[in-house]
């Protein structure tokens, strides 16, 4: 149930007095999913057989471009674009570029599984990209079979090689950490990223959408036993750098990569939130893990569209943003029933 605290009309942000949620957290980071589409099924991401959004529903790259251009003008300093797999978006080089010369954005950062990154990495760059993240669960071309169901280890690491020589400012792999699967090579994927200079996060895994792969509880592993995992080969001091995101890093010595840990469980970061999410319908998600929204697509598709309307609805949807998530991964059920493609990754 959406949750309406404040009867009275919050004043519009400016930024002077930049968006502010009835918790005191000022909301700077916008995660933008222009796709619900993907081209692998990671067996905690998505179901084997998927059923995607008629074209119709989605975004176009002109409502995009006006609500990434609205978020920055109303205080937003990063924005991150994400899917499904945002480079499969026809037009994802377009809505870049017009993100991209945004006056007032301090980051533009991308989230992909790097299937298709060799192709775009250079065209990215170019196109205003500061960060990338890239999702690399394992290091095994067969168990990468398995964690996606059908993906080519070899594309993803010939994205990773593309985007290194594109330059970007920094490229992170995304790990999502799964006990029985994949937390035994932690220590390996760790190698591989100080080797070539890639900072990379582990994520515990989160209880959206239903899926048949595994038990998310038989599944989940802590934050915490995977650094003791790495510690026995990479000894770990812990930073105070923040990404501006929910991770929590460490370095090992001699190195610039960076080591970080996102624990929506066993270390809650709800009172530092920063960010909201845009789905690739237009939903404004104001928790990963509750259903308090906004369906900005309404507001630019009415008649008579202007920008001041636009601007007062993500105003009245930060006042409805929760305290924090009530994940409980004792549940058999998903607590949310949207898997992570239709939520933004």
């Amino acid at each position: 149930m959406i949750d309406t605290r404040t009867s009275q009309a919050p004043p519009a942000a400016t930024p002077e007095a930049p968006l502010v949620d009835n918790f005191g957290r000022e909301i700077t980071y916008l995660r933008m999913s222009v796709t619900d589409r993907c081209d692998l099924r990671c067996v905690y991401c998505m179901a084997e057989d998927m059923t995607f959004l008629p074209r119709s529903e989605v975004l176009s790259i002109e409502e995009l471009t006006e609500l990434g251009r609205t978020f920055v003008a109303m205080g937003v300093r990063k924005l991150r674009i994400t899917g499904g797999e945002p480079l499969i978006r026809k037009g994802i080089l377009t809505l870049m570029q017009n993100l991209g010369s945004l006056q007032g954005l301090d980051e533009l950062c991308l989230t992909t599984n790097g299937t298709h990154l060799a192709q775009h990495a250079g065209a990215l760059k170019e196109a205003g990209v500061d960060r990338i993240n890239i999702s690399l669960d394992t290091l095994k071309p067969e168990r990468f079979r398995s964690l996606t169901r059908f993906g080519d280890l070899n594309t993803v690491l010939d994205g990773i090689k593309a985007a290194k020589a594109a330059g970007f400012k920094r490229i992170k792999l995304n790990c999502v950490a799964l006990k029985n699967r994949n937390a035994d090579e932690a220590d390996a994927l760790v190698g591989f990223a100080l080797e070539h200079g890639l900072d990379i996060s582990f994520i515990e895994e989160m209880p959206l959408g239903a899926i048949t792969e595994h038990g998310r509880a038989e599944e989940f592993v802590t934050s915490a036993e995977v650094r003791a995992s790495i510690e026995q080969c990479y000894p770990l001091t812990p930073s105070s750098e923040s990404s501006g995101g929910p991770a929590r890093y460490w370095r090992h010595a001699g190195y610039d990569s960076r080591i970080g840990f996102i624990s929506p469980h066993s270390n809650n970061f709800c009172a530092s939130c920063n960010r909201v999410r845009l789905t690739a319908t237009g939903r404004l998600l104001l928790c990963l893990g509750q259903e308090h929204s906004k369906d900005l697509r309404a507001v630019l598709r009415s008649p008579g569209f202007d920008s001041a309307s636009l601007q007062q609805a993500i105003v009245e949807a930060i006042a409805i943003k929760p305290k924090e998530h009530t994940f409980d991964l004792a549940a058999d059920a998903p607590q949310i029933v949207r898997f992570m493609n239709t939520t933004g990754g």
